[in-house]
């Protein structure tokens, strides 16, 4: 791993008041597999870093308002929640910040400030409503450790595989720097994969034919009525006739979007990768490559996934995994003692001691 991939990643995160999340204090792998019951607060951590992305890009009161207001981002709302506090640590350089509601409805920074663990917080702001970072930009190096971080990673979200999903929408064949967090633009970045990394596009169509032996290749051309645009289609084994995305499985187009995501050259990978469920609509062994391509990847690269798959669970360790209980209202994150385990893990899985409930993560009644 090189020295900018790891000081690009999240060593620890602090949240106080978002959400179901009343507090929490965790550090984080390369690899982080969170489990937890239906409503635990999986989703409301990696939304979290949703939200992050949206405050550096100054969106922080259109994010507020699309939420419904800041009731509805606080813990229980402003009534029981007055603040939310949020930090970031990579390495040994921070992000930190803290908002509170106002009378219209908006939510102001009481606090917001780079932090360098030699020297602390960086020119500390308030009472403004968008993120004033932007202008430290020439003013601190802090600055170049942590904002690239933050704006390198990648909410990855497959979910919609309807019939207007936007994967399987004409789109403009330039549209191919990265991959789109909903793939939206997967033809037009597949495309530029056969011609200019042509062995990490190999690698995709190879590893889709392992879980779907029917796919021949992908079949990308730009579209006959127009050249600067193209759709998703593709042929099966042994034949010339295309098909477009609409003829895939829900399952088998997401395992596309997430091999994609996994198997994309070095220079287009997010240094953190978040999916939510990556494992929805997947047949057992498509979970078992999956998760083996995941491991391979969060080598070098930040992956953090949210799952309630027992078969996605037992192809991880230990040490990978955070477990959300919903206690009293409040989402609490925890790690697994390793030790405690040894003796459990001699005779069952890890799925296996979950669906026991002896490692939490389960519905509390």
């Amino acid at each position: 791993m090189t020295e900018d991939i790891r000081e690009k990643q999240i060593s620890r995160i602090v949240i106080d008041g978002y959400k179901s999340i009343e507090t929490c204090d965790l550090k984080l792998n390369r690899l982080n597999v969170l489990i937890g019951a239906n409503g635990a607060g999986k989703s409301n951590l990696i939304s979290f870093f949703k939200l992050i992305g949206r405050i550096i890009d100054e969106q922080l009161q259109l994010a507020v308002g699309e939420s419904g207001g800041p009731d509805s981002v606080l813990h229980f709302g402003r009534k029981k929640t007055e603040r939310l506090k949020g930090e970031l640590y990579f390495g040994n350089n921070g992000y930190k910040f803290s908002l509170v509601p106002t009378q219209d409805n908006r939510m102001m920074f009481e606090r917001e400030a780079l932090w360098w663990n030699v020297h602390g917080e960086w020119r500390a702001k308030s009472g403004h409503f968008e993120s004033y970072i932007e202008d430290q930009k020439n003013k601190t190096n802090i600055y170049h450790y942590v904002i690239p971080a933050i704006m390198s990673w990648t909410l990855y979200h497959f979910h919609d595989t309807s019939s207007t999903a936007t994967v399987k929408q004409i789109h403009n064949i330039g549209d191919n720097e990265y991959l789109r967090q909903d793939a939206r633009n997967l033809a037009a970045f597949l495309y530029r994969l056969k011609q200019q990394h042509e062995s990490h596009y190999k690698r995709i169509v190879k590893t889709i034919r392992l879980v779907a032996p029917f796919f021949g290749d992908f079949h990308l051309r730009p579209t006959v009525t127009n050249p600067e645009r193209i759709q998703l289609e593709w042929v099966e084994v042994g034949q010339d006739e295309p098909f477009t995305a609409s003829a895939l499985s829900d399952g088998t187009l997401r395992f596309i979007c997430l091999v994609t995501v996994l198997l994309q050259p070095d220079e287009f990978m997010p240094a953190t990768i978040l999916i939510d469920e990556p494992e929805l609509g997947l047949h057992p062994y498509a979970i078992n490559v999956l998760a083996n391509l995941i491991k391979s990847t969060a080598i070098e690269h930040q992956i953090i996934i949210s799952t309630q798959s027992v078969e996605l669970l037992n192809e991880f360790t230990v040490e990978d995994l955070i477990v959300v209980d919903k206690i009293k209202g409040s989402s609490h994150f925890s790690r697994l003692n390793v030790e405690k385990l040894a003796t459990w893990l001699e005779d069952y899985s890890l799925g296996e001691l979950w669906k026991k409930n002896l490692i939490g993560g389960r519905p509390n009644r």
